[in-house]
């Protein structure tokens, strides 16, 4: 773990700000999250108030995944979630791998000039369900806060391996005589008394409690109690701890200490650690323990992972497989999260293609060792890959040893100690193949073997999906670029330009598209518009309306929208379509449009500040066959800038599209003198300053000469 003082944005002034925040706040945890711009993932940098293990499955959190960081990073506002309800409501994902009653809030680190991440703040499971105003000043001040650290900070701060953990403010302790008598008394006791750190480390214990729990003080002092105690190794022990710790409520519960002596544990959580009580109990009704079992060894994981914790864990990685999407998105979650759950140091993800394994990613191994595994065949003989495939079943060998004696050539391709090869099959079908390496030799337990078969079988279902998809993705993004106008026409007279920008996640193609149709030397039509839905059908129709607009341009805009709509019509298509046509007259110096409930465009007359058209729109085309599209007549003289649009550029949530586009007016006029690239550019950075998009956008700019051909 980083020690203080090193780490992004200078330790020392982060760690201070973070701390005071929690304190100010009333919070019972925080957290500070930085964005890497490069790989758009939020990065857990520093925490205080709960302990690793319980924020290790949210370390690294890609921006867009749907958890309430990357929601506030992305969406650029404050996230208030009052209850556990409203996180299963929400973030049904998060709900699971955490559940426990608190109330959360992240906000926005909003710097002077990038967003720098997220801060994250906890409330135990007391705080009510509502942020009052004042509470929400009080964070989103907070977060400006941990951001002018940031902006002060000398170079930009990498995301490191483990995020620091603050250690909890602890309350004045006692000294001298007081301290003694306090001893006494607790000594004098019948009952046992126990402290705990957060971390579930035990701080403090009675002789009393050393006595019921039998074993001596010195073996217990700084050891969790379900790793010391083999009869408390259990994943309901540790979880009434979590509870503990991340609500503040008090929990009991009770447990057996063989053969016969059942034993009642009270928690009583605060900021700086964990009071427990333990007095003897009564032995359940019917015999049977209420969360204790009967005595087995202990049991520790490799990677320093308790069981309650790897529990909720195998929950979150399972729950975050359901969410990837590409391929890339799978290899990575691997990579990022069930490499470091398992403690392993090496990666392969292959996929069955053509007969052979084509290697996905990989993780730990040099260029030449991957080079050397890519494309061998299914039934290769070289590693235990095809083996494993072949047969359904994972193989696991602990050394080079117990691997060279069935693969004699196998240990020395890549030098690591250790190895889990895991058969990535469904119904019968070879997917690909997940290989886990370590670079020590390591006894695989029978309930890890359990866990990484069953694991794998998400893996598979996640990877197959995933390649469905990159393949659909490829094939309707394609047709997008295809049918989007590679160039736009030149007019003496009028300057053009256009960008599209697909949504900053999710599936990358949709039905926005934009035209320039050179009529005669002074005429032309310009055309933006915007197909429902994000997918094949979306772009294929997207190309089938550019098509009949361009079959009817030069007829007056609204028989054009008109008979476009006939033509969606025809097609029976349930996908709808918003669209706008301008008929520009560069002689007459007029531009005539027509509005099928499309975002008013924005235009500047030279000498004249800066507006929204206001339009009289027509109906979406594609609802009814028979609709009539009123058309509105501008001026359109020399030096006159329009600016058409699609709603990804105005629309996002919590924000009002009319105030929106009402604010980027003024950027015509301001941008003036200078090229319609860089007009385009600056509406996009006021559009979306933090680049990232719900919605795909497209945006069409036409600009008349000072001087108007003749």
């Amino acid at each position: 773990m980083a020690g203080r003082g090193d780490g992004p944005g200078g330790a020392g002034p982060l760690d201070e700000v973070l701390a005071g925040t929690v304190r100010r706040t009333g919070a019972s945890a925080g957290a500070v999250y930085l964005l890497d711009e490069a790989s758009q993932v939020l990065g857990l940098v520093v925490l205080s108030g709960v302990p690793v293990e319980v924020a290790w499955p949210w370390r690294r959190v890609p921006l867009s995944t749907s958890v309430p960081v990357s929601d506030a990073v992305r969406e650029d506002r404050l996230v208030w979630v009052g209850s556990h309800d409203d996180m299963a409501c929400v973030y049904p994902r998060a709900a699971a791998s955490l559940p426990y009653r608190f109330a959360l809030a992240a906000a926005p680190l909003r710097g002077g000039s990038r967003c720098w991440g997220a801060l994250l703040l906890m409330w135990p499971a007391s705080h009510p369900a509502e942020a009052t105003a004042r509470e929400r000043g009080h964070i989103s001040s907070a977060a400006r806060r941990v951001a002018h650290v940031l902006d002060e900070s000398a170079a930009v701060p990498a995301l490191p391996e483990q995020p620091r953990l603050l250690p909890a403010g602890a309350a004045a302790r006692a000294h001298g005589a007081s301290a003694e008598a306090a001893t006494d008394y607790v000594e004098r006791l019948p009952e046992g008394a126990l402290g705990l750190d957060l971390e579930g480390r035990i701080t403090y214990l009675s002789s009393a409690a050393a006595s019921l729990l039998g074993l001596d003080a010195g073996r217990l002092q700084g050891t969790r109690p379900w790793q010391s105690l083999p009869w408390l190794d259990d994943a309901v022990v540790e979880d009434h701890y979590r509870t503990a710790v991340i609500s503040r409520d008090p929990v009991a519960f009770t447990a057996l200490r063989p053969p016969d002596t059942w034993l009642r544990f009270q928690l009583y959580p605060d900021a700086s650690g964990i009071s427990m009580r333990i007095t003897r109990s009564p032995a359940p009704g019917h015999g049977r323990p209420r969360t204790g079992r009967t005595p087995r060894s202990a049991r520790h994981s490799p990677a320093g992972t308790a069981q309650a914790g790897r529990l909720y864990q195998l929950v979150h990685l399972a729950a975050a497989l359901t969410e990837t999407v590409g391929v890339r998105d799978v290899v990575e979650l691997v990579a990022d999260q069930i490499l470091p759950a398992f403690g392993a140091d090496g990666l392969v993800l292959s996929a069955a293609d053509a007969g052979r394994l084509r290697i996905t990613g990989h993780h730990g191994y040099d260029q030449e060792t991957i080079d050397r595994l890519d494309g061998l065949p299914l039934d290769t003989d070289l590693t235990p890959a095809g083996a494993a495939l072949a047969e359904g079943t994972p193989s696991f060998f602990a050394s080079p040893d117990e691997l060279a004696r069935r693969y004699p050539r196998a240990p020395q391709i890549s030098g690591k100690a250790a190895w889990a090869f895991l058969p990535l099959v469904i119904s019968g079908r070879p997917v690909g193949c997940c290989i886990l390496s370590y670079d020590r030799p390591r006894d695989f337990s029978a309930d890890e073997r359990a866990v990484l078969t069953s694991l794998a079988g998400l893996i598979a279902q996640a990877l197959d999906r995933a390649r469905l998809y990159d393949a659909t993705r490829e094939l309707a993004h394609g047709l997008q670029q295809a049918l989007l106008p590679r160039s736009l026409p030149v007019l003496p007279g009028l300057e053009t330009a256009a960008r599209y920008l697909p949504a900053s996640h999710g599936m990358d193609i949709g039905g926005d598209f934009y035209d320039v149709i050179r009529i005669d030397a002074t005429t032309a039509a310009a055309v933006i518009g915007d197909v429902q839905g994000h997918n094949v059908a979306a772009a294929a129709l997207m190309g089938q309306v550019r098509t009949a607009i361009h079959a009817t341009a030069g007829a007056p805009p609204d028989q054009v929208l008109a008979r476009t709509n006939h033509v969606l019509a025809d097609l029976e298509t349930d996908l709808i379509v918003s669209c706008l046509y301008a008929h520009i007259d560069l002689a007459g110096q007029q531009a005539f449009l027509a509005s099928a409930g499309h975002p008013p465009p924005l235009l500047h007359h030279r000498d004249r500040p800066p507006a929204a058209v206001t339009l009289d729109p027509g109906p979406l085309l594609g609802v009814s066959p028979d609709l009539s599209y009123p058309v509105t007549v501008l001026p359109f003289g020399g030096g006159t800038t329009l600016a058409l649009y699609t709603d990804g550029l105005v629309e996002s949530p919590g924000t009002d599209a009319e105030a929106t586009a009402d604010g980027l007016a003024h950027l015509l006029s301001e941008y003036g003198g200078r090229g319609l690239d860089q007009l385009i550019d600056a509406l996009l950075r006021e559009a979306r300053p933090t680049a990232h998009y719900t919605d795909d956008i497209a945006v069409l700019l036409l600009r008349t000469a000072a001087t108007p051909p003749a």
